[in-house]
């Protein structure tokens, strides 16, 4: 296995312990992109439906879904045993809304314990991670597997499309938060081992629209977007 391969990041103790610990300051950020993404979904706020989380690792995306559409229920899939403890843990309070199924985001095919169709399909912070290749059949996948007018939501970072572009992401990243530029210079060894593997996969954003459209989906659209990270997706045609 290679060391910068996913399973050798997420799987090791201490690498999802740093994580973990660092989490809460990270989610204060992210919380609001997140609820763009519950804002997106096109359910009444009791409405019953089923929802698969895909790469969920500790379900902070089901968290948002499950706090906003109180009939929800969600599937968790994630490879990482580590993770999905930390998951466990965190979402006792929605005991009897959510179970978590293993599945590796890099191995091709759907697995028998995930829904045969959902309502509705999110990622959040995870495709990034898995070749191009691979995205591409992991949205075939998706459709394949979403209701007739289910929505695929996902929020990720993406490549920039030049260096000029990466540049001024970076200028107004390091405004926003003047410590930025003393913690890539600091990173500690398993910060920057998950920042490696962070970065190996990052695709632009434009083919990724392109795969969408072209594995079948309709009203393809980057629904929200800052800098390097975007949400986008589209439905599944009636």
């Amino acid at each position: 296995m290679r060391a910068d391969h996913n399973a050798a990041i997420w799987t090791d103790e201490a690498q999802v312990a740093d994580w973990v610990a660092s989490s809460a300051q990270r989610e204060r950020t992210r919380s609001a992109h997140r609820q763009v993404m519950v804002d997106l979904l096109p359910f009444a706020d009791d409405e019953e439906f089923t929802f698969v989380d895909l790469g969920a690792g500790t379900g902070a995306a089901s968290r948002a879904v499950l706090d906003r559409y109180t009939s929800a229920r969600a599937v968790l899939a994630d490879f990482s045993p580590q993770m999905m403890a930390e998951g466990l843990s965190s979402l006792a309070s929605y005991e009897g809304r959510f179970r978590y199924v293993t599945m590796d985001l890099e191995a091709p095919g759907w697995p028998a314990e995930l829904p045969k169709s959902s309502h509705a399909v999110i990622s959040s912070l995870c495709v990034h991670h898995v070749p191009d290749e691979r995205k591409r059949q992991l949205f075939a996948e998706i459709l394949e597997h979403l209701e007739p007018g289910g929505w695929y939501l996902n929020y990720d970072p993406v490549g920039a499309a030049s260096p000029v572009v990466a540049d001024a992401w970076q200028r107004v990243g390091d405004r926003r938060d003047p410590n930025a530029p003393a913690a890539r210079a600091n990173r500690t060894p398993e910060q920057q081992k998950r920042w490696e593997n962070h970065v190996r996969h990052i695709s632009p954003l434009e083919p990724q629209l392109r795969w969408l459209q072209d594995a079948g989906f309709e009203a393809v659209d980057v629904y929200w977007k800052d800098l390097e990270n975007a949400i986008f997706g589209g439905r599944r045609p009636h």
